[in-house]
């Protein structure tokens, strides 16, 4: 009961917020006077006590505003023009339904000694676009990649060193 007073007043959560409990991603469906339903992005229903939101951590994406960013990682060999990749991440969500327009940021976020890893930013109205967008870009970068710069895919060098031995670089 007092669980339920506190999360009256300080109200962490609302109907139709997006967060993170126990691991799970999923949407606020129902408070009722001792409880918390969360509809799990599967459909499943995830039954939290009040008291779980009050004593414990959890992540509300929603809270104040739904717009979210999302990431996409991509990795690529080192000869990639990125800024090539950049005006291909930008012609593909100036296009998009899903893009709100806000954030396109292409960066290179690790080197590996075969790869470099490509991180793209992109911005939604909510985490159900952010979701589906990523997951499009995402497909759509590669194919990008695939048929403009197949060469740049990422690949494991073999070299051959004198008397004939090989060495991976």
């Amino acid at each position: 009961l007092i669980a339920g007073v506190q999360l009256a007043l300080t109200q962490p959560i609302n109907i139709d917020d997006v967060v993170i409990i126990d691991g799970e991603w999923g949407k606020v469906e129902q408070i009722t006077s001792t409880y918390v339903v969360v509809r799990i992005w599967d459909d499943r229903r995830l039954i939290c006590p009040f008291s779980k939101f009050i004593s414990e951590s959890f992540q509300n994406w929603t809270r104040r505003r739904s717009e979210i960013l999302g990431t996409v990682f991509l990795y690529a060999d080192y000869a990639l023009p990125v800024d090539e990749m950049r005006t291909a991440l930008r012609e593909i969500l100036e296009g998009h339904d899903l893009w709100d327009g806000r954030v396109c940021i292409l960066q290179v976020t690790d080197a590996t000694p075969t790869a470099m890893q490509l991180r793209a930013l992109v911005s939604a109205r909510n985490a159900n676009d952010a979701w589906d967008l990523r997951v499009d870009v995402r497909e759509r970068l590669i194919s990008y990649l695939q048929s403009a710069h197949p060469e740049c895919l990422p690949r494991t060098r073999v070299s051959l060193r004198e008397g004939g031995t090989t060495g991976l670089e």
